[in-house]
């Protein structure tokens, strides 16, 4: 262990992982049933771009919210973050129950993208896009209007969310989640709500975003032919289940 955090501080900031999770465990029980998402190791590196294929149940949007800090697991041996040249021990968080500064880690540092796109409807499309922003008491520099023209939004601009198409939401979305410039990109099926070819496209310009503005990003989808075609990692992932069906297991490891 000693020689482990030795060789980590040795690590310039670019060569070490923004995460790092061993043997980490998340199970739910539920009128008998019982799930288990078990990740041994796993380890991602700043700018890069995951995907974490699979059908729905097989865990995909636990791990997503793991490593969002919503969801704490049931058990962890290691659970690291890196932001900003200095390592979060998130575990000790949890455990410790630092809500308030897990909290303040995800404004700061991670943008999310909803299977639904999650905007408030009652905000402009500006205010959506300006949200995380507003809520991190930055200025405003143009990021909106910017973020607004590259995602074919500026003329939408003062409209509700009910006045645009699937598309258009899920790519005001993409613009809320990239506005704070953060860290991490984490996205829960961002095109499943879309046709396959209005999701292609989508999913082209998403990556062209994060890639131009070297921002790690992580996918869930069930969709792996299109998400191979823009170069993602795929994380390898197995799901058992009991002859019985009422206990399954995923593990996740990359």
């Amino acid at each position: 262990m000693v020689k482990e955090q030795a060789q980590q501080a040795a690590q310039s900031p670019a060569e070490r992982p923004i995460y790092h999770l061993k043997d980490v465990v998340k199970t739910r029980a539920s009128e008998g049933y019982s799930f288990r998402l078990r990740v041994p190791s796993l380890r991602i590196t700043p700018g890069e771009k995951i995907a974490l294929i699979g059908e729905s149940g097989c865990g995909k949007s636990t791990l997503l919210d793991m490593l969002a800090f919503v969801l704490q697991p049931s058990s962890c041996d290691t659970f690291e973050f890196e932001a900003e040249g200095r390592s979060h021990d998130i575990a000790k968080a949890w455990k410790r129950r630092r809500q308030n500064r897990l909290a303040a880690l995800r404004r700061r540092h991670l943008g999310y993208v909803m299977q639904t796109g999650g905007l408030l409807p009652y905000l402009s499309v500006r205010d959506n896009i300006n949200l995380s922003r507003r809520i991190l008491g930055m200025k405003e520099d143009g990021t909106v209007e910017a973020l607004a023209k590259e995602l074919g939004l500026h003329r939408h601009l003062h409209k509700l969310p009910g006045e645009l198409s699937t598309g258009e939401r899920q790519r005001v979305a993409i613009g809320r989640a990239l506005a704070h410039r953060p860290a991490i990109v984490i996205a829960d099926e961002p095109t499943a709500s879309v046709d396959p070819f209005a999701a292609e496209k989508i999913m082209a310009l998403f990556m062209q975003m994060v890639e131009e503005r070297n921002i790690t990003v992580i996918v869930a989808s069930h969709a792996w032919r299109h998400i191979k075609q823009l170069g993602l990692r795929r994380l390898a992932h197995h799901t058992r289940r009991s002859k019985d069906g009422r206990m399954a297991e995923t593990v996740v490891s990359g």
